[in-house]
Formats: structure tokens, C-alpha cells, sequence
């Protein structure tokens, strides 16, 4: 009986995608030819072309782009987890924000997506114990981006942030799988003390712009927070919150509200 052929090709279906919107958006504008070819086309997977992606953004008089370069790669290698994440993450992005209508334009052009795909690179060096190099991720993440994403938070897959301006989330904050907030949310700590301050968002949670969810709290699991809502207890699963201070005004209105990204308030909510 003949050996199995072990040497089979990896399927990547969004790999493929990415290359091939890749190759239309060259012949429809030649002159992103460089950009589309040096991000994408030159690379043999979506680790390789988001490693030099997050180098050429990060990258500054302070931090060569070959260091950065070499540290996503080193991060990738390690840590397939991050891999999986951008996937989800990417597919989050396409499928919520109907301003996405290719897989090439988070990788390209959103920084929502770019700024979460350099945090998890920050938050991989944070676990290893490289802080200070954390820190410094951290800082060309704000600087770049304008989000400030402490790199121990613990933020889970499938994250869409849509417009991406002013996001604030906290040492201590953690964010569940498939959760989608807009521009201007923070999460953060109250007081000074070093210890357990941020909240704790559930999965499939809808923040929407705008909204302050302060203090060691939790937001349950599908819930939504209306826009410019400043949340200040612990939030039941499935619930909509609005108001300053925030308070229980109905139901979420659906099974999963980061899907279907409904922000409206409706009778009942």
C-alpha cells in the first residue's frame, strides 16, 4: 500500500478572495498599482501581507519598518490565534459595514481593522513580557490611528470597528467574540487604583458611537448600548440600555445586534 501524499496545498479562501479583488483593482486604477502590489500581490499569505502592513503604519524615525516587519512575522509564527483572529475580524468588517462591499478594503484603507490587527501584535508581546516593545505598538497605534487600546486588554474575534475614530479601551477591559462598536466609545476604569477597573463586554454586543461604559462591569451578552450612553451598572444579557446615566429601555430587538448592527429605538426597543 503506497504512502499518502501529505504535501497538500492549504485551502484559504479569503487568501484567494483578497488576491483576486486585488488583481481587478489594478487593472480598474493602475495607478494603485505600487500600493495594491507591495501590500498584497507580492506576498504568498494574508500573515505575510499584514505583517508589512502593520510595518509600513507603524513604522516611524524611532522604529525601523524591517524591525516591525520582523516582529509581526515573529508574531505570526508564534501564534496562530492571530491568524484566525484578522480572518474573523476581516469577515466581521465585510459583513457589517455596508460602506465594505471587497475583502481588500480593511486590509487596505480601514483603520478600524488595521489598528486591531497592531493591537494583537501588542498584545502578543504584552503575554510574551516584551512590555516596554507593547508600549510602544501601543503609542504608534494611537498615533497613527487615533485609538488607544491598552495592549493587556483581552479583546476577543470577530471585532468591527466601524470609523474607528477616538476608541478608548482600558488595561483591564475585556471584549467578547463577534462585538461591534462605533467611533468615540470608550471603555474605561474609575478611580486610580491598580487593580480590576474596566468593563467586561459579552459577546455579540452593539455599542454604538459615542457611548462611556466606565467601571469594573459587565455588559451582558447580545446586548445593545444606544449612542451617547454613558453606562455606569452592570447590563442583563439581550437588553438594550440608553440615557446619562443609562438605564434598561427594552429588550435588544434580536437575537444578535453587533450583526445586524440595528441602532434605532424603536417601541420596545
Amino acid at each position: 500500500m503506497g504512502k499518502l501524499n501529505t504535501n497538500v496545498t492549504s485551502v484559504d479562501p479569503v487568501w484567494d478572495r483578497i488576491k483576486s479583488e486585488a488583481t481587478e483593482a489594478v487593472a480598474g486604477e493602475p495607478l494603485l498599482g505600487g500600493l495594491v502590489h507591495s501590500s498584497i500581490l507580492h506576498h504568498d499569505t494574508l500573515e505575510a501581507a499584514l505583517a508589512f502592513r502593520m510595518s509600513m503604519k507603524l513604522a516611524s524615525g524611532e522604529m525601523s519598518e524591517q524591525i516591525l516587519r520582523e516582529i509581526a512575522d515573529e508574531a505570526y509564527a508564534a501564534a496562530p490565534e492571530l491568524s484566525a483572529a484578522a480572518r474573523a475580524d476581516l469577515v466581521a468588517v465585510f459583513e457589517r459595514d455596508p460602506a465594505c462591499h471587497r475583502f481588500i478594503q480593511p486590509l487596505l484603507y480601514f483603520k478600524g481593522f488595521q489598528a486591531i490587527q497592531a493591537y494583537r501584535m501588542g498584545h502578543w508581546l504584552w503575554e510574551q513580557g516584551r512590555k516596554d516593545l507593547s508600549y510602544f505598538i501601543q503609542m504608534r497605534v494611537s498615533e497613527v490611528f487615533g485609538i488607544d487600546v491598552h495592549p493587556a486588554a483581552k479583546i476577543g474575534q470577530g471585532i468591527m470597528i466601524d470609523h474607528a475614530h477616538s476608541i478608548v479601551i482600558g488595561e483591564t477591559a475585556v471584549v467578547g467574540d463577534n462585538v461591534s462598536m462605533l467611533h468615540s466609545v470608550t471603555l474605561g476604569g474609575t478611580g486610580k487604583e491598580d487593580d480590576d477597573r474596566h468593563p467586561k463586554i459579552g459577546d455579540g454586543v452593539l455599542i454604538g458611537a459615542g457611548a462611556k461604559v466606565l467601571g469594573n462591569i459587565e455588559i451582558g451578552h447580545c446586548s445593545r448600548i444606544a449612542a451617547g450612553s454613558v453606562v455606569l451598572e452592570t447590563v442583563p444579557p439581550m437588553k438594550t440600555v440608553a440615557g446619562v446615566p443609562a438605564r434598561i429601555v427594552g429588550e435588544a430587538g434580536c437575537s444578535q445586534p453587533s450583526l445586524t448592527m440595528d441602532q434605532l429605538l424603536n417601541d420596545g426597543a
